[in-house]
């Protein structure tokens, strides 16, 4: 794993992996984050967002069943740290919708956010947060790119 530091923000470069090998990254990506609990996941459909998301709630020690929320735009899992809430954007129209559901409860309740297909609530997003990008490599490899914003 390679870090870069700058004024702006500090990029971390995962090295790729494999979709079935995800623990190193997501133990390194919550090392990483620090005390920061709002994490973006952008990539394209079948990217590996939900899987990654899986692995780290694994390492944040949910019990629950983590799944995609994509019907139910928002799923809620216990840990020993308290709630992580787990969502993901991908149907919807307006940003208004998440307003709806009390997004904005959600994000500045001090609980994880993991927050797939982001950009379809941009303009309700913290300054703070991680920021990180999967990027199909072959079918089984993903690149990870992850930086902390601002």
């Amino acid at each position: 794993m390679q870090f870069i530091k700058s004024a702006n923000f500090t990029h971390v470069f995962q090295a790729i992996t494999t979709l079935h090998d995800l623990t190193s990254p997501a133990k390194a990506l919550l090392r990483f984050a620090g005390d920061q609990k709002i994490f973006l996941f952008y990539g394209d459909m079948g990217a590996g967002k939900t899987t990654f998301i899986k692995t780290i709630c694994s390492e944040l020690a949910v019990t629950d069943r983590v799944s995609s929320p994509t019907f139910s735009i928002v799923n809620e899992y216990e840990s020993p740290a308290g709630p992580v809430y787990h969502f993901d954007f991908y149907r919807l129209k307006r940003e208004s919708e998440a307003m709806d559901l009390g997004f904005e409860d959600y994000l500045y309740s001090g609980n994880y956010c993991l927050i797939e297909w982001p950009e379809k609530v941009s303009g309700l997003l913290p300054q703070e947060y991680v920021e990180i990008t999967l990027a199909h490599v072959s079918d089984q490899e993903r690149k990870l790119t992850g930086r902390i914003l601002p």
